[in-house]
């Protein structure tokens, strides 16, 4: 006889006909789809002609060019922060799982402290880190000087943005990475062990591509929200799209239409985020969703 086809996963269908079991019945369905809609045209056609927003004033200002530099410079400092913070999050992140008391600590000492402080308090202590510390000195403990530099040549707008979004950055990659590491099985790393992998390896090649099915979604949310973080900097006179719109409409005083061309801008970019998170978990989740889904099969003797 020809084999059966028998779908595994009961645990799944089950929570399928719960969901199934609070379905409003058919006609309820549309009925909500239409009140939805018409709520939604309603609002969009307010908003659409309510002079208040002035729309051709956006329209004016949304491609110019002294916005679309600010445009260029938050994406660049998103992608050098995030870049940083990740890096440098991973390194404390298996630091914070060392066995090494020195190192466990240290890592921690440094989550604690960046998650601790906001990030609008630590980016203006980098831009004003000359009035603490006037020279910045790599010197011997308690011995002579190697190397000095004046605060304010290394200390720019540009440097305090990168060093105050990175290391904070940093703090929470740490501790999502961590919770990635943690979610492999401890039997993957028992089998690295027997095989003689080194950990370097093991990290490499068997546990960081398993553990970026947890890793991903949250690092996805911290890279909308570092492009949201860029617009604190204005507040120490980079000029990323906030500042830009800041310069615009302190000139015009057309307030509203100059945040709506920055509320646009970052709309616009976090969905295209949003679409290319979605792409990038559903290729990690290709192995755990075909392990779930694949049908069983059970051949039957003729």
């Amino acid at each position: 006889m020809a084999g059966a086809s028998v779908e595994t996963g009961p645990g799944e269908a089950a929570l399928r006909d719960v969901a199934n079991a609070h379905q409003p019945p058919a006609w309820g369905r549309w009925l909500l789809w239409a009140f939805v809609l018409a709520v939604a045209a309603n609002f969009a056609w307010i908003v659409a002609h309510n002079p208040n927003f002035g729309w051709a004033i956006v329209g004016q200002w949304f491609t110019e060019a002294s916005i679309l530099r600010g445009l260029g410079v938050t994406l660049g400092l998103t992608v050098v922060a995030m870049t940083l913070g990740t890096a440098l999050g991973l390194v404390l992140a298996i630091a914070r799982m060392s066995q090494d008391r020195l190192f466990g600590s240290l890592a921690g000492l440094f989550i604690w402290f960046f998650r601790g402080t906001p990030l609008l308090v630590q980016l203006i202590f980098w831009y004003n880190l000359s009035t603490l510390f006037p020279e910045i000195v790599i010197k011997i403990p308690f011995g002579p000087v190697l190397a000095s530099w004046n605060t304010n040549d290394l200390i720019t707008p540009m440097t305090a943005a990168i060093a105050g979004l990175s290391l904070n950055e940093a703090a929470y990659m740490a501790e999502i990475i961590r919770g990635g590491l943690l979610s492999v099985d401890k039997g993957q790393v028992e089998a690295t062990d027997a095989f003689g992998m080194t950990r370097a390896r093991a990290l490499r090649r068997v546990i960081i591509p398993q553990a970026m099915r947890s890793i991903v979604p949250p690092t996805g949310n911290q890279l909308i929200s570092m492009i949201k973080a860029t617009s604190l900097v204005s507040v120490i006179a980079m000029a990323d799209l906030l500042y830009s719109v800041q310069n615009v409409y302190n000139r015009t005083f057309e307030v509203v239409p100059m945040l709506m061309v920055a509320v646009i801008w970052y709309l616009v970019i976090t969905s295209i985020l949003n679409v290319a998170q979605g792409f990038i978990e559903r290729y990690y989740a290709r192995g755990e969703r075909g392990a779930g889904s694949a049908p069983v099969r059970v051949e039957e003797p003729a």
